[in-house]
């Protein structure tokens, strides 16, 4: 499987009143559909279309993010699986995890040029910095895993 095509179709921020007091942010993707559809170099693939959404609660903020997935599996019988489960509003577990996390990792970013443009809290913690109690044999080490 492997995605051939992704586009927004709508982008929305809003901030509907200042922040103050109690933060909490939530995020949640929901496939809205999911078709059948011809592209002219992949041939058939399935057509998701999906909501992401952010909120700054209670109230204070919401980023919207609305559009296509276009992927194509490798088998044909796996994109006739997909279509029959989703009439039963069902995505297999693999696919849907594969689709929600390419879905995260382009709306995560455009949703953080956006929280800086409002002057939101980013959605996502960053990784901070922090005093070390003792000091590294060798300091130019560095520990990192990718």
């Amino acid at each position: 499987m492997r995605i051939v095509g992704f586009n927004f179709r709508r982008i929305s921020a809003e901030i509907k009143e200042d922040i103050k007091g109690k933060l909490e942010i939530t995020s949640d993707i929901r496939i809205e559909d999911i078709e059948k559809e011809i592209v002219d170099i992949a041939g058939d693939v399935l057509k998701f279309s999906y909501i992401y959404t952010i909120k700054y609660n209670p109230n204070f903020a919401e980023i919207i993010f609305k559009g296509i997935v276009l992927v194509s599996m490798d088998k044909p019988d796996d994109l006739k699986n997909v279509l029959k489960e989703w009439k039963s509003k069902k995505i297999p577990e693999d696919i849907k995890i594969f689709v929600y996390n390419f879905i995260m990792s382009k709306c995560n970013i455009r949703a953080l040029q956006l929280e800086e443009d409002f002057i939101l809290p980013p959605h996502i913690p960053f990784p901070r910095l922090t005093k070390q109690s003792k000091p590294q044999s060798n300091p130019a080490q560095a520990n990192y895993t990718g």
